[in-house]
């Protein structure tokens, strides 16, 4: 939007704007000089009350008495009034000469203070501390605002605790508050919130000294004000303010306090908010005499800062009350300009000593000008200067749609900008205060939209202000708040200058934009564009995206729906041009892949369109959209040869288990029931990994020796399939045909070791157990090869027979085996398994031993199908192995 000029004011009405503004400038003047009367007036009357209440005299003798006293002691008859309401406290010597003795009038001390003041006087009670009666303005006073409870360690001078020139005070009188506006300690606005201010919970430091002043860098500048003129649209009082206030300058200047304090027109000062320091002293300085001295009321009056810095200095300057002052090292007092001389005094108090850097002093400054919007909104009077302004532009303005204002540049002391007074607005504008149009008026933008403050918008408004060029803004993101909702939209603000202010237009940028963009983005992220064909007037429309899928040039336009066809390949062209020939004539909508040549290779395609009619059923427009598959249906070929690749693999996994199946049935046959060899009652169980296919390298041999003895040999052969049922095979027999020509266990061992290690892989590996069973002796001979040790049963006891030494076979060409004998008694019961019987994911392998000891402990000796139900134990779980069992049993001897 560009700006246009306006039409000059003819001379007449310029003399009527400029003596209209003379009369409302005298009545301006009156007005404050009949407020200042009405205040001194309000204040004299309270005095005279409370020596009438204390001396018992009339209204005539008590103002006659309040002038007598002021005369005697060099002081005006406002200072007067101030001693007689416990305000300001005198010096010894003006108590002696006054003609009211003190238990008549009880001149109260001046209270100390986080603040500087000019004097001090001795400690005396006032007149509610005495239990002298109170009626009158003073009592309705006092019933009103009862003083502040005084902790004794804050009337003691020694035990003081002073912020920038005065030490802690006892109570004093304060008046009644705003119904709009009270003296409130910071709540914790959200977010974020703000310290502690009360005196039971304290505002946390963090331990350890604090930073020194060139320490304190927590962030840019214009970062710090963007934030803290976003929080500060929360803010509802002047309390939060001092919280806000205090939660971003606690980290960027190390403050530990802010105090706000209004100018009363009698002279004095009022508290506004605070934070940071405790209720009790909050109260005790709730308002300021008109003393000279003290630094906001310096600051109030003169409208420059006051940096105190150094208290050896500042006790100079200013003479502090308390001695040592303890509390707050420096003090920065600075002036929050609110249309006209400064109403309003920021206090930003610290513990630490030190001077404040120039950032420091900076931001402070920026902070005083951007908080003096707030105070404005909250219920301090809003200059309104439309009627001092030439109404044309506002004319204008109201005319225009869409959202403008004219904004007048607020100028400090050294000449900076420091605000905006609006002095026009389009209906169209509104602040966050939901105020449109000529409502806005007199209002500064750090009021209506204090988010901007340290914004690049900020910085546009002073290049086009000082430069005299027009500032466009880029678009940016902004946040509403509709119904207590946050609302995001984008809008773009143009800036332009207009005699010495300037004119500010924004505009928002329409949903319609939006869905172009989402219509862009999901054509890109589907891979798909759009098109239409006019078949009544021939005009063709792509989307971008489209050419792209169907590889042309968008320099050539777009191609007629009939010529679709002849961009595909030679197999797919027929039916897609049968399908487009279906929707022109019969307006038959139609979904048809098709795949087209391009310089990567044969690129699939899908293309889904369908047809807007005449009234009579004839064809008119055709619209669809082309999207490129590709990726997708070479992934689907791919997942269809990986299946082939699967079932084939499967194919041959199914054949070679099948294979090893028959292979171990025919070489480890299962027995149907127990067998008796050598006299014992001998039973076996095999069971694989995977349940229903024999395939493993667990085996067992029961063997009748030719000299009646019995041999029982369990072994582990190292993995599974054919390999293991080869190498099973292999030890089986071999073992057989050694013992059974009359080699010892440790030498068949022995042998079985030197075979595994000449095998064709060298690297197959087993487990054995081989025992030996002499029925005329009765005993038992066994030897092992790294192999679990057979357990054996005797009445109730159950043990682990002792492992002689033996090394796993084909671990090591120089192996020794060692042999050991245990003599079989009646009932006895002797178990010889493989390791997958007792062995457990995520279990030890002692506790799996002792697992299985406890089972057999539990089923005993006697019994049918004891082995069966020890298996249905010891295998209730998952297993991951083969499981071999070889139980024998001596029978009972009558």
């Amino acid at each position: 939007m560009t700006s246009e000029s306006v039409p000059p004011v003819d001379a007449a009405s310029g003399a009527d704007v400029a003596a209209l503004a003379k009369v409302v400038a005298r009545q301006r003047a009156e007005l404050e000089r009949l407020r200042d009367a009405t205040a001194t007036a309000a204040v004299l009357e309270r005095a005279k009350g409370a020596l009438m209440a204390t001396a018992g005299c009339t209204p005539d003798a008590a103002e006659a008495e309040l002038t007598r006293r002021a005369e005697s002691g060099g002081r005006s008859l406002l200072e007067e009034c101030w001693l007689a309401l416990g305000v300001l406290g005198p010096t010894p010597t003006q108590v002696t000469a006054s003609q009211v003795t003190a238990s008549q009038v009880a001149a109260p001390q001046v209270p100390t203070s986080p603040l500087a003041a000019s004097q001090s006087a001795p400690s005396q009670k006032t007149g509610s501390q005495t239990g002298v009666p109170r009626t009158g303005a003073a009592q309705a006073d006092a019933v009103r605002n009862p003083p502040a409870q005084t902790d004794p360690a804050q009337t003691d001078p020694a035990r003081t605790t002073p912020d920038a020139q005065a030490s802690t005070p006892q109570a004093s009188p304060t008046r009644t508050a705003s119904p709009t506006r009270s003296t409130t300690p910071a709540p914790p606005p959200s977010p974020p919130p703000p310290p502690p201010t009360h005196a039971d919970a304290p505002r946390k430091l963090p331990a350890g000294p604090l930073p020194g002043p060139d320490a304190v860098r927590a962030g840019d500048l214009a970062d710090v004000l963007g934030q803290l003129g976003r929080d500060l649209v929360r803010v509802r009082s002047a309390g939060e303010l001092a919280g806000c206030l205090l939660t971003h300058l606690a980290p960027e200047t190390g403050a530990d306090t802010v105090m706000l304090y209004e100018r009363l027109s009698e002279g004095g000062a009022e508290l506004l908010g605070y934070a940071g320091v405790e209720a009790t002293v909050a109260a005790q300085w709730q308002r300021m005499p008109p003393l000279s001295g003290v630094a906001p009321l310096d600051v109030l009056r003169t409208g420059e800062p006051r940096w105190l810095e150094d208290r050896d200095q500042d006790r100079e300057r200013c003479p502090l009350i308390g001695d040592p002052p303890e509390r707050w090292g420096s003090r920065a007092w600075l002036p929050v300009p609110v249309d006209g001389p400064a109403p309003v005094a920021l206090g930003v108090l610290r513990h630490r000593n030190g001077v404040f850097t120039a950032r420091e002093r900076e931001l402070l400054r920026a902070v005083a000008r951007l908080c003096a919007g707030r105070l404005r909104a909250f219920d301090l009077p809003v200059q309104r200067v439309g009627e001092e302004e030439p109404g044309t532009v506002q004319a204008v303005l109201d005319a225009l749609p869409g959202a403008a204002i004219l904004l007048t540049p607020l100028r400090g002391p050294s000449g900076a900008v420091e605000d905006y007074r609006i002095t026009a607005a389009s209906p169209g504008a509104v602040d966050v205060f939901g105020r449109t149009g000529r409502e806005m008026v007199g209002a500064h933008i750090l009021e209506s939209y204090p988010s901007v403050a340290g914004e690049p918008l900020w910085d546009g408004y002073l290049r086009a202000l000082t430069r005299k060029v027009p500032f466009e803004s880029e678009p940016f993101a902004y946040q509403d708040e509709v119904g207590g909702v946050p609302l995001f939209a984008t809008y773009s603000v143009r800036a332009a200058p207009l005699a010495d202010g300037l004119l500010v237009t924004w505009s928002r940028h329409e949903p319609e934009e939006v869905q172009e963009q989402r219509l862009a983005d999901v054509q890109r992220l589907g891979n798909l564009g759009w098109a239409t064909w006019n078949l009544v007037t021939g005009e063709i429309a792509w989307s971008p995206q489209a050419y792209g899928i169907l590889g042309l040039d968008p320099a050539r336009g777009p191609l007629p729906l009939e010529r679709l066809p002849d961009l595909a390949v030679e197999r797919d062209a027929g039916a897609l041009g049968q399908a487009i020939g279906e929707l022109v004539h019969r307006a038959r909508p139609f979904d048809a892949p098709f795949r087209i040549e391009a310089p990567e290779g044969v690129r699939h395609l899908r293309i889904v369109a369908e047809a807007v009619t005449e009234p009579d059923g004839t064809p008119a427009d055709v619209h669809g959209f082309v999207q490129d598959l590709t990726a997708q249906r070479s992934a689907e070929l791919a997942l269809v040869e990986s299946e082939r690749a699967m079932l084939l693999q499967r194919g041959i996994l199914h054949a070679e288990r099948a294979l090893a199946a028959r292979l171990q049935d025919a070489l480890l046959p299962l027995p149907s029931k127990p067998v008796t060899l050598a006299g014992l009652r001998v039973e076996v169980a095999y069971l694989p990994a995977q349940s229903g296919i024999h395939v493993g390298g667990d085996w067992f041999s029961t063997v009748q020796l030719p000299d009646e003895a019995a041999l029982f040999v369990v072994g582990d052969v190292a993995g599974h399939g054919i390999g293991a049922v080869a190498t099973m095979a292999q030890l089986r027999f071999t073992t057989k045909g050694m013992v059974s020509t009359g080699s010892s266990l440790t030498g068949a061992l022995a042998r079985l070791n030197t075979l595994l290690l000449h095998s064709p892989d060298g690297r197959s590996t087993a487990t054995m157990v081989l025992a030996r069973y002499e029925p005329a002796t009765g005993v038992l001979s066994w030897a092992q090869a790294g192999h679990p040790p057979p357990l054996l049963l005797r009445g109730e006891r159950v043990h682990y027979l002792g492992r002689p030494h033996g090394m796993l076979l084909g671990a090591t060409a120089d192996p020794v085996y060692e042999s050991a004998r245990v003599r079989l008694e009646s009932g006895d019961r002797l178990l010889l398994f493989t390791d997958g019987l007792m062995e457990r994911p995520r279990e030890g392998i002692d506790a799996g031993f002792s697992r299985l000891a406890e089972a057999v402990r539990a089923q005993g000796r006697v019994g049918e199908a004891l082995l069966e139900s020890l298996l249905a134990t010891m295998l209730a779980d998952e297993r991951r192995d083969d499981v071999c069992v070889v139980d024998i049993r001596m029978p009972e001897t009558p």
